[in-house]
Parts: structure tokens; C-alpha cells; sequence
């Protein structure tokens, strides 16, 4: 029995033989020996350079639609604050224009209560005088 045992020494270069036809085995199917291998690589490279062209291009799209966006806006408010001061002023020049027609109407009727007066004090005058007519 003992020849069928085997020593450490036989069993540990079984082992590295067997680990050395492992790598060849390994190096033999590596992807690098392949020859298509490197042309699959360079389609891969290109597909990886033109998504990156892609999104460069609907980054750039994007921050041009922003900006856009933000012109947009910028131009928005500012006619929007022009409508507001022609407005602003609109209302002012109206409420200017109602003053003066109630400054109007104020000196109108305080002309028609002196006319009022005048009328009045020349009717009782005119009474006044008929009364002294008849007592003489």
C-alpha cells in the first residue's frame, strides 16, 4: 500500500502542473487572442464616443432652452412692469381728471348758489320795493 500512497513532494507538483495547465488553458481562450476581439472593441469605443456626442448635444440643447426660457421670462416681467407703470400712470392721470371735474362741479355749483342768492335778494328787493310803493 504504501506505493499507492503518494509523498508531499509529488502531490504539490501535481498540484502546480495542474495549475499551470489551467492558465495555459486560460491564456488560450483569452479575449485578447481573439482576432475579432479588437474590432468588437473599437465598435464599443465608438458607440461609447457617439452617446457621449449625444448627450453632450441634448445637454447643450437643454441649456439653450433654458436660456431661452429665462429670455423669455426676463421679457415677460419687463413688459409686464411697462403694463404696470402705463397703467400706474393711466389711473393717476384719470384720478387727476376726476379731481378736476369735481373742482369743477364745485366752483359750477357754488356760481349757481351765488346766482340763487343774487335771484333771491333782487325777488325780495323787488317785494321790499312794491311794499314801499303801496305805503306811499
Amino acid at each position: 500500500m504504501r506505493d499507492k500512497e503518494t509523498s508531499l513532494a509529488e502531490r504539490l507538483s501535481s498540484a502546480t502542473k495542474a495549475k499551470q495547465a489551467l492558465l495555459e488553458r486560460a491564456r488560450a481562450k483569452s479575449p485578447a487572442n481573439d482576432p475579432g476581439f479588437a474590432e468588437r472593441q473599437a465598435a464599443r469605443a465608438a458607440a461609447e464616443l457617439a452617446r457621449e456626442a449625444r448627450l453632450a448635444e441634448k445637454k447643450a440643447e437643454r441649456a439653450a432652452e433654458a436660456q431661452r426660457a429665462a429670455e423669455a421670462k426676463a421679457a415677460e416681467e419687463a413688459a409686464r412692469m411697462i403694463a404696470e407703470k402705463v397703467e400706474a400712470e393711466a389711473r393717476a392721470l384719470a384720478e387727476q381728471a376726476d379731481a378736476e371735474a369735481r373742482r369743477l362741479a364745485e366752483i359750477e355749483e357754488a356760481e349757481r348758489a351765488v346766482q340763487l342768492e343774487a335771484e333771491q335778494k333782487a325777488k325780495r328787493d323787488a317785494r321790499y320795493a312794491a311794499r314801499k310803493a303801496r305805503q306811499r
